[in-house]
């Protein structure tokens, strides 16, 4: 079983992206911040992908997507990008730091479900 994190400051989006990756399957780990997003990383060795939001109090989107791909045990872990932002700017941005998807919120359940399954390689 696949295990995800999912990072956001809304109890109430996290609790729903989770609801949906559960039915689907996967084993979940919530954060709402990017701090606490890497010690359950760093803590849970077996995280297999990422999922975050960008604006975040403490440690944002970006800074989480530049430490983990500056970690080399995490380097390549596939990081999908959920957030109300929706400039072409904030796009190019998140690519940049090593994001592999970006998703603009609200997320339709297929589409989440597709974008993790397709960034795990299970399609």
């Amino acid at each position: 079983m696949h295990k995800i994190l999912i990072i956001d400051d809304s109890k109430m989006t996290r609790s729903y992206h989770a609801s949906i990756l559960k039915s689907a399957g996967y084993e979940i780990y919530e954060a709402e911040d990017g701090a606490k997003a890497l010690d359950i990383l760093y803590r849970e060795s077996d995280i297999d992908i990422v999922l975050t939001d960008l604006n975040m109090p403490n440690l944002d989107g970006f800074t989480l997507i530049k430490r983990i791909r500056e970690d080399e045990n995490y380097k390549d872990i596939p990081i999908i990008i959920i957030t109300t932002l929706d400039r072409s700017t904030d796009k190019m941005k998140g690519f940049e730091v090593g994001a592999n998807f970006y998703i603009v919120k609200p997320s339709d359940p297929e589409s989440l479900i597709e974008s993790v399954k397709i960034a795990l390689g299970d399609e």
